[in-house]
């Protein structure tokens, strides 16, 4: 049946559910809707009452909303290969609600977060340079508009930065528990390192993330991502320290 894929480019689960079926090698229609409102309720309206996020796919008049819900229906339509290898099928489930429930919510914080201080830097997610400053107090617009509707503040901004080393740990115990990192990416894999693509467009976690784990997993299954946030847009202090030596 045909599978149309509605999505945003930048949305990292629409990247991690892509890749997916790029790997079952299954034909479907990518449908791109643009941020704001409207694409709230051309969702709702597809997929029901609730459902105003992205990524959503449909397989033929079957509604599937959500990363997780894809990715399991993705492992229905087409098993091999595996995104659930059968040996290690409840470890990688496990990963993957980390993946959404915990970590993935970060890289809707911080960028927006570092983009409130650099404003005119929100261009280059999609491809284009730096904002002049016409475009700039319309870029400030929107972002303080995400700040609402994400419930973001410098000091949520403060615990996500303190808690990132630890989530980057938890990442490397999960390569070493075999769970991800492996020669075909897992469903963890995929939600892990999609939202760890989106934060290497923060300058400022740049110390945080070089040569980990999870920095190997974003560029190896998400090569291309546009965006680039200077550093230096967080506050000295802001970002915790790398090996003693602060991130100013």
């Amino acid at each position: 049946e045909k599978i149309t894929l509605h999505l945003s480019r930048t949305s990292h689960p629409c990247l991690a559910v892509e890749a997916a079926l790029r790997m079952k090698g299954l034909d479907y229609e990518p449908v791109e809707l643009a941020i704001g409102p409207d694409r709230a309720a051309r969702m709702q309206e597809i997929y029901g009452e609730g459902h105003g996020t992205i990524p959503g796919m449909l397989v033929g008049e079957e509604r599937v909303h959500g990363s997780r819900q894809i990715m399991a229906r993705l492992e229905e339509l087409a098993p091999e290969p595996p995104l659930f290898p059968e040996a290690i099928a409840d470890e990688v489930r496990e990963a993957e609600r980390w993946g959404e429930e915990e970590f993935q919510d970060v890289a809707r914080r911080l960028p927006y977060g570092a983009l409130h201080f650099r404003p005119e830097a929100a261009a280059t997610f999609v491809g284009a340079p730096p904002l002049d400053p016409a475009s700039t107090d319309f870029a400030i617009r929107l972002i303080r508009d995400a700040w609402e509707r994400r419930g973001i503040s410098a000091a949520r901004l403060a615990e996500d930065l303190a808690a990132l080393p630890g989530q980057l740990d938890h990442i490397d115990e999960l390569g070493a528990a075999g769970i991800v990192g492996g020669e075909t990416p897992t469903a963890a894999d995929l939600q892990i390192a999609s939202t760890v693509r989106v934060l290497l467009t923060v300058g400022d976690l740049a110390p945080l993330l070089e040569g980990r784990l999870a920095e190997k997993l974003a560029r190896r299954w998400f090569p291309d991502y546009q965006g680039d946030i200077p550093a230096g847009a967080f506050p000295a202090g802001w970002v915790p320290a790398v090996g003693g030596v602060p991130n100013l």
